[in-house]
């Protein structure tokens, strides 16, 4: 029983310190990837919690295309590892093939997941009119790429803008047609 305890303590604390990190280094990827400002406070405490290990793979992993692998491939080695601390702790054993289908509908979630919470915050800000403050700038450069296309779909109507709306069902969308059977393919081959 207090094995049991045990387990679920480092479970959890497993969850948080590594899917913290995890974020942090998907976050890394989004902000080069939108283009978002590198000079902003929480762009700044990203870049410097990630540089270290992204230094090092970019010495043997370039980027394609002008997208950072080297950080694509850390979040993969960061998934991996917290389900190989997760399953071992819990006394599983996963096989290559569904581990890493596992970390990549892990990864594809929390994107999706970002992209959820960015937009929510980004709709509940707009109304109070914050002016210019870093962490607006920050929502502005992750959530308008995405915003725009629906808004030139569906403009405003009567003043109200509909497209956060329509981008979080669509983003719910892709989680349960996209992410849920890449996990649920990783959990078939578990059996």
């Amino acid at each position: 029983m207090g094995q049991t305890y045990l387990s679920d303590a480092g479970r959890f604390l497993i969850e948080v310190v590594i899917g913290f990190y995890l974020l942090v280094v998907i976050l890394r990827f989004l902000f080069q990837v939108m283009r978002a400002d590198f000079y902003n406070p929480l762009s700044q405490f990203v870049v410097v919690l990630t540089n270290p290990p992204l230094r090092f793979l970019r010495r043997f992993i370039p980027g394609f295309w002008g997208i950072d692998i080297a950080s694509v491939v850390l979040a993969l080695a960061v998934a991996l590892l917290k389900l190989y601390l997760i399953t071992t702790i819990s006394g599983i054993r996963v096989g290559a093939g569904p581990a890493v289908l596992l970390a990549i509908a892990e990864i594809l979630e929390t994107v999706v997941y970002v992209f959820i919470v960015v937009t929510i915050a980004r709709a509940i800000l707009s109304w109070f009119q914050p002016g210019y403050h870093p962490l607006v700038r920050l929502l502005d450069s992750l959530s308008e790429p995405l915003l725009l296309p629906i808004r030139r779909v569906l403009p405003p109507i009567g003043g109200l803008d509909f497209s956060p709306f329509v981008l979080i069902i669509l983003l719910t969308l892709a989680l349960k047609l996209i992410v849920a059977p890449i996990a649920d393919s990783g959990y078939m081959m578990l059996l």
